[in-house]
């Protein structure tokens, strides 16, 4: 486990054991495709950033332990639904539940974990947890569409693809962030401030994944090198390369963002490392993290602040 999980390792060990009960069907296939992605591990960030915040809160109680359950079941439903959407065959190093059980049982099973999540929300028993979970859950779908209307669009903007990593990833670790803080009964402003922590955290997270996409390996990241551009996504380190480099470099990403083809890989890989793409997104990622460390600056010193200041650097940091 990282420093940033051991701080709450004994949380994280229930929030698991939680995921497991929960995970119970009487369909069988639904518990093997569930815990298949569950198995998979991942970094469980969101959970974690549930935990850390309620304790850097000073919350006694146990409904962060469900909470940070309801927050993974989600994330891991969108997995499920994304999958499929793109085609992927390959998440966490090994094959994807579409590519295994095939299509129709993992867009089902991705509704079970949906629905499951909303069961253990009514039983924690929060309407201000209902809004701001539901709300997030509707921005995260949002975010799914306006990405799929974008794919083969070589002329996306860069504001408007940060909108849509807002949506589709910094959502939900607002959300994870946020409902922490209610449950531990912070004040409005320790809220916002959460909140503002998760979506800073968000975003550089999602822009490291987009500089990690070509600048990474299959083994390291668990799923195939340029396989976003392979989707036909147009992500950052492709939008500033075709907007900063030269003609003719723009025109073979344009071609293989609008044909979703891997063919000139290699080249594109040396197009966005040459133009500077690759440095320009991770700097960008950089100022996210110093705003998140900003947004917990009046946050009391304790070993759960110092963990989520760890996480932030670590966002930027990662290999994977």
């Amino acid at each position: 486990m990282l420093s940033f999980h051991q701080v709450v390792r004994s949380d994280f060990d229930s929030v698991n054991q939680t995921i497991i009960n929960q995970l119970h069907s009487d369909v069988g296939l639904v518990e093997n495709i569930g815990h298949y992605i569950v198995d998979a591990g991942g970094k469980r960030l969101r959970p974690l950033l549930v935990l850390l915040i309620a304790k850097a809160l000073a919350y006694e109680g146990k409904q962060h332990i469900d909470l940070a359950a309801i927050i993974e079941f989600i994330h891991t439903a969108t997995l499920l639904h994304d999958d499929v959407v793109d085609i992927s065959s390959l998440r966490r190093g090994r094959e994807t539940a579409n590519a295994k059980w095939g299509n129709a049982p993992s867009v089902l099973v991705g509704d079970f974990l949906y629905s499951r999540a909303f069961q253990m929300m009514v039983e924690v028993g929060s309407m201000e947890l209902m809004h701001i979970l539901s709300g997030t859950t509707n921005v995260i779908a949002e975010g799914e569409v306006q990405q799929l209307v974008n794919i083969g669009n070589h002329d996306l903007e860069e504001a408007n693809y940060m909108t849509v990593i807002h949506k589709k990833t910094a959502a939900l670790f607002e959300a994870a962030c946020e409902t922490a803080a209610v449950i531990a009964k912070a004040n409005k402003e320790q809220q916002q401030s959460a909140r503002t922590y998760g979506y800073h955290l968000g975003v550089a997270f999602q822009l490291v994944d987009d500089v990690l996409d070509y600048d990474s390996n299959a083994e390291d990241l668990g799923k195939n090198v340029g396989d976003d551009l392979a989707e036909g996504k147009p992500t950052l380190p492709l939008i500033h390369a075709i907007n900063h480099g030269d003609e003719k470099s723009a025109d073979i990403i344009r071609n293989a963002i609008e044909q979703g083809s891997v063919e000139k890989l290699d080249e594109i890989l040396a197009i966005v490392k040459a133009s500077g793409s690759l440095m320009y997104t991770k700097e960008k990622a950089i100022q996210h993290v110093q705003l998140a460390k900003e947004a917990i600056e009046d946050f009391a010193p304790t070993t759960f602040k110092d963990a989520l200041i760890d996480l932030a650097n670590f966002s930027v940091e990662r290999s994977f």
